[in-house]
């Protein structure tokens, strides 16, 4: 017992110090940058119009963003992953787009930001993914867009499906990024159980900047999280991040931890899409990570096969990330794929 009670006593102190010395280490560049943006007046990053739609009785937050010169390539639709906020698209993305002359639609997903959250949600009324397409129309009919070209990333990539399949007309084209045609298919592959332990022991050293806490350890925990993926992400984009949570932080509500367990839900429990998605006919572009662990590459591989107009751009040695590690290639591959769609 003595034994035993003393090895006990040493894993403890060893899980202790790894958590605390553990982990990915943030270079002394990008703490500097954190502590200047901390230390800033808050920065909105907020770049165009913003307002509230109504998606029945549900009210949706939304950023309408515009180019400098009028709009030559229609109107893109951003649908970020689960349990995401519209402020997690990051800059660089945006301004490819805008850059390319489209209009650029974001918005808080119902459960995040300053969408409703859905305090009375039960797993027994959850809401499915055809209730967050409707979301989306309805964002588009309050803003009076006919057509729009939607990307979706992960979770929001299989909200994008659904929108395009009930909605034909709405669509303009997809672009599917890091997604699935159906979590729930038993013949794709999930994430394996190594997977998920290196995850979750990457990931535990993250913990000493939540205890810690305050805005400061709280923008290092989000950075540190980019770092486990991204490994020597540039300032530029460690200073848009700090940007975007602090503003949340200061500003907006932060991020709903339990709008994750919702979406997650949702997925769940939605029809399955695999026959339906040879109803969709617009042109659609699919970006996979070959290393992804969280949806393997076999589910970028099926959309591929399931819907007759898409190509794919599968991208080596990247995982499930939205800033993919050749940004500059799958941002150009993006708005070409949108300009050659009819709008």
């Amino acid at each position: 017992m003595a034994i035993a009670g003393a090895l006990l006593i040493l894993s403890l102190t060893a899980l202790a110090a790894y958590v605390v010395l553990g982990g990915p280490r943030l270079s002394a560049d990008a703490q500097r940058v954190i502590k200047e943006v901390v230390a800033e007046d808050t920065t909105s990053v907020l770049r165009g119009s913003t307002g509230y739609a109504r998606s029945g009785p549900i009210q949706l937050w939304y950023e309408d963003v515009r180019p400098i010169e009028s709009p030559a390539g229609g109107t893109v639709l951003l649908l970020m992953s689960m349990g995401g906020d519209a402020l997690m698209w990051p800059r660089a993305f945006i301004d490819s787009l805008l850059e390319g002359g489209f209009r650029v639609i974001r918005f808080d997903q119902r459960g995040t930001g300053l969408s409703d959250w859905m305090e009375s949600w039960t797993r027994k009324n959850a809401y499915n993914l055809s209730d967050l397409a409707d979301d989306a129309l309805a964002i588009l009919d309050h803003l009076g867009i006919e057509r729009a070209h939607v990307c979706g990333v992960s979770f929001g990539g299989m909200v994008a499906q659904e929108l395009a399949i009930q909605h034909p007309g709405r669509v303009a084209s997809l672009a599917l990024l890091s997604t699935s045609p159906d979590v729930t298919d038993g013949s794709l592959p999930t994430m394996s159980a190594g997977s998920l332990l290196r995850t979750v022991w990457q990931s535990l050293p993250l913990l000493r900047y939540r205890i810690a806490g305050g805005e400061e350890n709280l923008v290092k925990e989000r950075v540190a999280k980019v770092t486990l993926v991204q490994p020597d992400a540039p300032l530029e984009d460690v200073r848009d991040l700090a940007q975007h949570v602090i503003y949340d932080l200061r500003n907006r509500r932060g991020l709903h931890a339990s709008a994750a367990i919702q979406h997650q839900a949702a997925a769940a429990v939605s029809r399955r899409r695999s026959e339906l998605l040879a109803s969709v006919r617009v042109p659609t572009l699919v970006i996979h990570g070959e290393l992804d662990p969280l949806l393997p590459i076999e589910h970028g591989r099926r959309l591929v096969q399931l819907i007759p107009s898409a190509k794919p751009l599968f991208l080596p040695d990247v995982g499930h990330v939205l800033l993919y590690p050749p940004m500059l290639t799958v941002m150009k591959a993006v708005v070409d794929h949108f300009r050659t769609a009819v709008t």
